[in-house]
C-alpha cells in the first residue's frame, strides 16, 4: 500500500509541476464557461427593427410602443413601403421590418415579417419573440408560461454540456498522454516490472486525474451558480453519483486510448477526433438531436456526453427526481462496463 500511495504521490508531483498542464486542466473550464456563459449566446437581444408605415392604426402603434420597450428590439426606422425595408435589410443595416395588414385593428391579424435569414434558427427566433412581444398587449390573446428557464438564459442550456465535454476531455485525453508519455520515455517498463502490480501501477496514475476532475467539476458548479446564475435545483448528492459514473468511463476511454496509440501526438490526435468533434457536434451540446438527419441520430447513440448532458440538465435546470435519469443512468453504467473491460483486457503488461 506504501509503494501505491508513492506511486499516486509521484504522479500528483510531475501533474503539478507541469504548468501547461495545470493551464490547460483550470484555464480552459474558466475560458469556456466565461465564453458560453457571456460572448457565444442564442439570446435575442437589441434585433434590428424597421417599421413600415403604410398602414399604421392605434393598435399597431401600441404593438410598435411594445417593441421598442422590449430588451430584445430597437426600433431603428419607419419606412413607407415594405420595399424600402427589404433595400434596408438586404444592405446589412437592419435585422427585420414588420409590415401591418389594412385590417390589423379589427381583425387583429395581417402582420408581414421581413427577416434577414441568414441565420434561419435567429431568424425563427426573432420571429416567435415578435410575436409573442405584439400579441402580449392584451392578455386575453395569450398566456404563455416559460418553465425552468423563464428569462431564456443560453447559460441555463450550455453549462451541462461544458461539464460533460470537460470531464470526457480532462480525463480521457490527459490521462491518456500520460500513459504514452511514459513510454515514450522507457519509463513505463521499469514501472512495470517493479513490486507493484500493473494494474495497481495505472490506477495510481489515474487517481490525480480523477481528483482534478472533481475539482474541475465543483468549479463548473460554483461557476454557474454564482456567476452565471444557473440554478442547481436538483440533488447535488446525485449529481455527484452521475458525475462520478461519467469521471470513471471517461478515465477507462483513456486507458484504452493509451492502448492504441505509441506516441503522445497519437495520443493527441486521437483523443482529438474521437472525443472532441463527437462531443461538440453530435452530444445535444449546441444542436438538438431530434433535428439532426436520421443517420446522425443513431450515431449519437455511442457518444457517452449525450446522455450526460441529459442527465445534468434534468438534474440541474428542471430539478427533477432521480427515477427520471435512470435510463441515461443506467446506459452511462452500460457503457462505463463494457469500456472499462475493453481497456483491462487490451493492457499489455509487456511493453513491445
Amino acid at each position: 500500500m506504501k509503494q501505491f500511495i508513492s506511486f499516486v504521490i509521484k504522479e500528483t508531483k510531475h501533474i503539478l509541476r507541469d504548468k501547461r498542464t495545470m493551464l490547460i486542466l483550470f484555464g480552459m473550464p474558466l475560458a469556456l464557461m466565461l465564453l458560453f456563459g457571456f460572448a457565444i449566446t442564442t439570446d435575442v437581444r437589441n434585433v434590428r427593427v424597421i417599421v413600415v408605415t403604410s398602414s399604421m392604426d392605434h393598435l399597431a402603434q401600441q404593438a410598435v410602443d411594445r417593441l421598442a420597450a422590449s430588451e430584445y428590439f430597437t426600433i431603428t426606422q419607419a419606412v413607407a413601403t415594405p420595399r424600402q425595408a427589404e433595400r434596408i435589410i438586404r444592405s446589412q443595416q437592419a435585422d427585420m421590418a414588420i409590415v401591418f395588414g389594412p385590417d390589423f385593428a379589427s381583425k387583429r391579424s395581417g402582420v408581414q415579417f421581413i427577416v434577414d435569414g441568414a441565420d434561419p434558427n435567429m431568424a425563427q427566433q426573432w420571429t416567435n419573440y415578435a410575436t409573442g412581444v405584439m400579441t402580449n398587449m392584451d392578455a386575453s390573446l395569450t398566456n404563455t408560461k416559460l418553465l425552468y428557464n423563464p428569462q431564456m438564459k443560453s447559460a441555463y442550456n450550455f453549462v451541462p454540456a461544458i461539464m460533460g465535454m470537460l470531464l470526457m476531455l480532462v480525463c480521457a485525453m490527459m490521462t491518456s498522454i500520460s500513459i504514452v508519455r511514459e513510454k515514450e520515455k522507457g519509463t513505463m517498463e521499469v514501472l512495470l516490472v517493479s513490486p507493484v502490480r500493473p494494474l495497481m501501477i495505472i490506477v495510481a496514475k489515474v487517481i490525480p486525474y480523477m481528483v482534478l476532475a472533481f475539482a474541475i467539476l465543483l468549479i463548473i458548479l460554483l461557476m454557474a451558480r454564482y456567476v452565471l446564475g444557473v440554478p442547481l435545483v436538483g440533488s447535488l448528492a446525485w449529481i455527484l453519483v452521475i458525475s462520478t459514473i461519467y469521471i470513471l468511463l471517461a478515465l477507462s476511454l483513456g486507458l484504452l486510448i493509451s492502448n492504441v496509440a505509441k506516441t503522445q501526438l497519437v495520443a493527441l490526435l486521437l483523443s482529438a477526433m474521437v472525443l472532441l468533434m463527437p462531443i461538440v457536434m453530435l452530444s445535444g451540446m449546441l444542436f438538438p438531436i431530434e433535428s439532426m438527419p436520421v443517420v446522425l441520430q443513431w450515431v449519437s447513440v455511442v457518444i457517452p456526453p449525450r446522455y450526460y448532458i441529459e442527465a445534468m440538465r434534468k438534474l440541474m435546470i428542471m430539478g427533477v427526481g432521480v427515477e427520471q435519469v435512470l435510463r441515461e443512468m443506467g446506459i452511462l453504467l452500460l457503457m462505463l462496463v463494457v469500456l472499462m473491460t475493453l481497456a483491462l483486457a487490451k493492457f499489455n503488461k509487456r511493453l513491445e
